[in-house]
Order: structure tokens, then sequence, then C-alpha cells
């Protein structure tokens, strides 16, 4: 039996780390991509890995920004080479997700620098993994992509974390729809971490065989 081999974005640190060691636990050899070039990065990323070759699967880590095509490329070739071919993928790479620090002031006093770097990042990071993911996984007509979305949709949001929010519902729904029925696509809203750890194991697991399209929400009701 093939081993499970699921790529996770973010996964240094936060949610994205707990959902490593989590995988691990459901027998997921798991890539640890993290995004940040300074040591505490590494060796957080490198911790994570550990972790998840204690419970008994492998695991490599890789430093990638996913805003970038050429490392989401590197991402997911390293991943093949070093686990073998990709079954999954678990977007958590996002600005105020995964350890980075995203802007959070109203839209009037954000820097376009900032807005720039939030929308790379949480959109087009989770466009270009899972565009590479769908190739991998429509060649063998199976797989599964759980987005986990940038924040809750909450009132009083900031208007770009909210922006960001729906586009990514959006592309979980449209790219659901587009890759049914072999590849199973769906999004986890943010909330209690435990809660959305296991929500995106669930979602990953065979429990799931027919839940597509679906976006499970944390929010405790609000």
């Amino acid at each position: 039996m093939k081993r499970l081999v699921t790529v996770v974005t973010g996964g240094g640190r936060g949610i994205g780390a707990a959902i490593c060691r989590r995988l691990a636990e459901d027998g997921h050899d798991v890539v640890v991509g993290y995004a940040g070039d300074g040591h505490g990065d590494a060796d957080a990323a490198e911790e994570v890995a550990e972790d998840v070759r204690r419970s008994g699967a492998r695991a490599v880590c890789v430093r990638a920004d996913t805003s970038l095509e050429a490392d989401v490329e590197r991402l997911f070739t390293s991943a093949e080479k070093q686990l073998g071919p990709v079954t999954g993928l678990v977007n958590t790479g996002l600005v105020n997700n995964a350890g980075s620090a995203g802007p959070s002031a109203r839209l009037a006093d954000t820097d376009p620098a900032d807005l720039r770097r939030f929308v790379e990042v949480n959109l087009l990071g989770t466009l270009l993994c899972s565009r590479r993911a769908a190739r991998v996984m429509t060649a063998r007509g199976n797989g599964v992509i759980v987005n986990v979305m940038p924040c809750t949709a909450t009132p009083g949001a900031p208007v770009h974390h909210a922006m960001t929010n729906a586009a990514v519902e959006a592309l979980t729904l449209n790219l659901a729809e587009e890759l049914c029925p072999g590849i199973r696509v769906n999004a986890v809203e943010p909330g209690d971490t435990d809660e959305v750890v296991a929500a995106v194991a669930w979602l990953m697991s065979p429990d799931a065989a027919h839940v597509r399209g679906t976006v499970m929400r944390g929010t405790g009701g609000r």
C-alpha cells in the first residue's frame, strides 16, 4: 500500500505545525513547508519534522515562498523526490495564520506594500499550490486539498482580511467542482486550534470521502 504524502504549507508554526503532527499520527508522511529564511524558522520546521518522525511517519522540511511559482515547484518536486507522489495538500501558509505578522489596520491606514503581500501570500499562494497539486492529482485521479482560510469572517474584520477570506472560499467551491469526482477540495475557517486541526484531519480522511466544496466554520456560531 502506497503511503499518503501530504504537503502542509506554513507547517513550521502555529496551526500548520499542529496539523503536521496530527496528520503524522493518522499515517501521513509530511512535507513541512515554511516561508522564513531565518535560523529560527528552519529550526522550528525541523522540530515539527522530528515530532512527525517520532510518530513513525517520514518528514522533510522545504523552505518556500508560496507566492512564487518557482518556490512552489521546488516544494512539490522536493516532496516527490524524497517522499513520493503527493496525495494531499493543506494550505495554511498564510499571513496572519502561520506565524507571519499580517496587517490589521483599517484599509485607509494600511500600507499598499502590506496589502500586496497579504493578497500575494493568502490568495496567490493558495492558488499556485492548489494548481500544482491539481496537476499531480488529476494525472492519478485522486487526492485531497484542504484550505485553511486566512481569518474568521466576523463583523468588523479588516477589509483585506474579509476579501481574502471570500476569495479562498470561492476558490474552494469552484475548484471542488472543477476537480470532481476524483479529487476532494474543502476548507476550514479558523477558530479553536484543536477544532481546526480535527476538522482538517477529518477532511483528509476516508471518512469524508463524499464531502466536497464544503467550508467548515469554527466561529462559535458568530
